[in-house]
C-alpha cells in the first residue's frame, strides 16, 4: 500500500477586509500630533495642525509611497523610463476623546471613520511642550492609550449587542434547518466576541478564532480588530538621544494588553525640521549630522505590513511598477490589479522572483537555470515576484 498522504493543513483566513485598496487610518488624542505626522507623510498641508482640540473635523486622505529598493534596482537593471512604487492610503482622522463611544466630542463621526479605515496608526503623545496644551490636562500616554482601547471596545460592545438583540428576535432556531444552523453559528460567534471584549478585555484581533469565526467576524467590522501599529511621538531631544522616560512603560502596557503590536518611535518635530530642507542631500547630511534617519519609511512600511499587503512587480523598459495585493491572492486576481480582462481571460503567468533574478543577474540567466517558470490559475503570489501575465483574446 502506497503510504498516506500528510493532511493538508487548513489555511488560515485573515482578520479583515479581503481586497487590495485597504486604508490605514491616523488615531489618537486631540493635540499629540497626528495631522502634523500626517502633513509630513504626505508631504503635504491637508491636516489642520492646530493647538486646540477638534482642528482636524473631515477626514484628510493620501496615497504615501511605499519605501523599496527593489523598484529602483528593477528600474536601473531594465532601463525603465517611469518607475511607480506601491503605494498605503492614510486617512488622518479627528482626535479622540474620553466619553467618544457614547457620543461625548466628536465620538460618533470619529467612531465612523476609523470603522471605515482597515487598520490604524495609533498616534501617542510622549514629549512635554508647556506650549501644546492636552486635552487631559498632562502628558500620559498609558492614560491615553487605556482612553482609546476603552472607546473602541464600548464602541464595539454596544454595536454587537445590538445586532444580536435584533438576531435573537423571532421564533425558536429549527436545529435542523441549514439557514438556522448557520444563524446559530453567526450567533455563537458574536457571543464569543461579547465575551472577549466585556469579560477579558481583550480586543477581537487578540482572541483565537477558526475560519468560519473569522469569516463572522469580518462581517461586523469591529474596530478592535483592526491591526494597531503604536507610533510614540517624541521630542526631537529624546529621539536623537534614543531615551525616553515613557517608551519602557509604553512597552510594557502594549506586551501586556496588546502582545505582538509594533511600536515605532519617532518625532514629529524632526520630521517637520527635515521636511522643511530644501534638497534631499541637505536633508541627507542632517540625518548624518545629528546620527539618526527619519523614520517615515519604516512607519510607512509597517502599516502596508500590517494590512497584510505584499507587493509583486512588472518590468520593461517603459515602466517598472510595484502592484499591491494582499497575502494569499491567487494569480488570475493578482493580474486583474492591472486590468480586469488579464484575470476574465486569464491563460498562466511567467513568473521569477526578485531575489533569483538579482542572483543571476538576467532573465535568459534564471531561464538557464530553469527557475523561470509558467503558473496557472491556482498559483498563489509572493512578495516580490516578478510576473509577465498572458490572456486570452
Amino acid at each position: 500500500m502506497p503510504p498516506k498522504k500528510a493532511p493538508v493543513p487548513e489555511k488560515k483566513v485573515l482578520l479583515g477586509r479581503p481586497g487590495n485598496n485597504l486604508k490605514i487610518g491616523i488615531v489618537g488624542l486631540p493635540n499629540v500630533g497626528k495631522s502634523s505626522f500626517f502633513n509630513v507623510l504626505s508631504k503635504t498641508d491637508l491636516g489642520k495642525a492646530a493647538n486646540f482640540p477638534y482642528a482636524t473635523i473631515n477626514p484628510e486622505e493620501a496615497r504615501i509611497p511605499v519605501p523599496d529598493p527593489r523598484v529602483d534596482w528593477l528600474a536601473s537593471l531594465y532601463q525603465s523610463t517611469n518607475k511607480i512604487p506601491a503605494f498605503l492610503t492614510c486617512i488622518d482622522i479627528a482626535g479622540l476623546t474620553a466619553g467618544a463611544s457614547t457620543g461625548a466630542g466628536l465620538g460618533n463621526a470619529f467612531l465612523s471613520n476609523v470603522r471605515a479605515v482597515d487598520g490604524i496608526f495609533q498616534v501617542v503623545r510622549a514629549f512635554d511642550d508647556a506650549e501644546v496644551i492636552h486635552v487631559e490636562g498632562d502628558v500620559d500616554p498609558i492614560r491615553d492609550m487605556e482612553i482609546i482601547s476603552k472607546e473602541l471596545r464600548l464602541k464595539d460592545i454596544e454595536w454587537v449587542e445590538k445586532i444580536l438583540e435584533v438576531k435573537k428576535k423571532g421564533p425558536a432556531l429549527n436545529a435542523k434547518s441549514l439557514a438556522d444552523k448557520a444563524k446559530a453559528e453567526e450567533i455563537a460567534t458574536q457571543e464569543k466576541v461579547l465575551g472577549l471584549l466585556k469579560n477579558k478585555d481583550m480586543d477581537v484581533r487578540k482572541g483565537e478564532w477558526t475560519n468560519k469565526e473569522i469569516e463572522h467576524v469580518n462581517a461586523l467590522q469591529l474596530l478592535t480588530a483592526k491591526p494597531v501599529t503604536y507610533l510614540v511621538n517624541l521630542s526631537e531631544k529624546d529621539y536623537i538621544r534614543k531615551k525616553n522616560k515613557w517608551l519602557p512603560k509604553i512597552k510594557a502596557w502594549v506586551d501586556e494588553h496588546n502582545p505582538g503590536d509594533p511600536i515605532i518611535p519617532f518625532s514629529v518635530a524632526l520630521e517637520e525640521r527635515l521636511f522643511n530642507l530644501t534638497s534631499d542631500e541637505d536633508r541627507a547630511e542632517e540625518e548624518k549630522k545629528i546620527g539618526v534617519t527619519s523614520a517615515l519609511g519604516k512607519i510607512t512600511t509597517a502599516g502596508y505590513s500590517s494590512l497584510h499587503l505584499i507587493r509583486y512587480f512588472t518590468a520593461g523598459p517603459q515602466e517598472t511598477r510595484a502592484w499591491t495585493i494582499r497575502k494569499g491572492t491567487k494569480a488570475p486576481q493578482a493580474a486583474g490589479v492591472i486590468h480586469s480582462d488579464f484575470e476574465n481571460k486569464f491563460v498562466c503567468g511567467e513568473i521569477m522572483t526578485f531575489d533569483d533574478l538579482k542572483e543571476y543577474g538576467s532573465e535568459s540567466a534564471v531561464k538557464a537555470a530553469g527557475k523561470y517558470r509558467q503558473q496557472g490559475r491556482t498559483y498563489e503570489m509572493n512578495d516580490g515576484d516578478i510576473a509577465y501575465w498572458k490572456s486570452g483574446a
